[in-house]
């Protein structure tokens, strides 16, 4: 039987110092920080809509990019805090306020309008460059995301990830509203709705995988 104290040294034997980390609000700003400069490079590479400063006029498109806006950001400072052990699951209704007015936006533009694009309906090129809006706006903002919550892997999974997810589903849907005119319900449904529910369903069928795979193992030597 092995000795008390040559048990403590074979345990404590190579271990590196543990680095804390940042406080949530800051790393949730870096991510914001991150998702700004991504959609500042798309609306360099693909321009702005061309009606844009008519439509922030329109108190229902304003609301609704207010709502994005605030559910990705409230979305990504809930997911940072509910990362920590010690933070209340109560954070997770953080964004709620925010998801509400998003959505029922949506509602609203469903209910008063319900297809406004033309009698030529949606182009192939504008499905296939809001296709295009989605997967570069929600790839890079998905797998930072990702990285920087791998630590949360062991604690909340599924709380962690949804809440990732909606944040990245909301700045995605910012994306699409600030670069694309196609206002259809349709379109709406499809991109908006649609994105929010594909991004927390992953978040809530994989996140403990997700995280777990990327979540650095610690090795044990002799």
């Amino acid at each position: 039987m092995i000795a008390t104290p040559d048990l403590i040294e074979s345990l404590s034997r190579n271990m590196k110092p543990v680095r804390r980390l940042h406080p949530p609000v800051t790393r949730a700003a870096c991510w914001l920080l991150l998702a700004a400069v991504v959609v500042g490079l798309l609306a360099v590479s693909q321009g702005i809509r061309p009606d844009i400063m008519s439509r922030i006029h329109d108190p229902s498109f304003a609301a609704g990019i207010v709502g994005a806006v605030l559910t990705g950001v409230l979305a990504a400072v809930a997911a940072f805090l509910v990362s920590l052990p010690d933070r209340s699951r109560l954070w997770l209704l953080l964004p709620a306020p925010a998801v509400v007015l998003w959505l029922s936006n949506i509602g609203y533009q469903c209910l008063g309008d319900w297809v406004s694009i033309g009698p030529d309906g949606v182009s192939i090129g504008e499905a296939t460059r809001c296709l295009a809006t989605l997967v570069l706006t929600s790839l890079p903002l998905s797998l930072a995301m990702l990285v920087m919550l791998r630590y949360a892997a062991p604690l909340r999974p599924t709380a962690v990830t949804c809440m990732g997810s909606l944040a990245v589903a909301a700045i995605t849907a910012t994306a699409l509203s600030l670069f694309h005119s196609a206002d259809a319900t349709l379109m709406i449904i499809m991109f908006n709705i649609g994105t929010a529910m594909m991004f927390v369903g992953f978040g809530a069928l994989f996140g403990r995988r997700m995280l777990q795979w990327i979540t650095p193992r610690p090795s044990i030597r002799d």
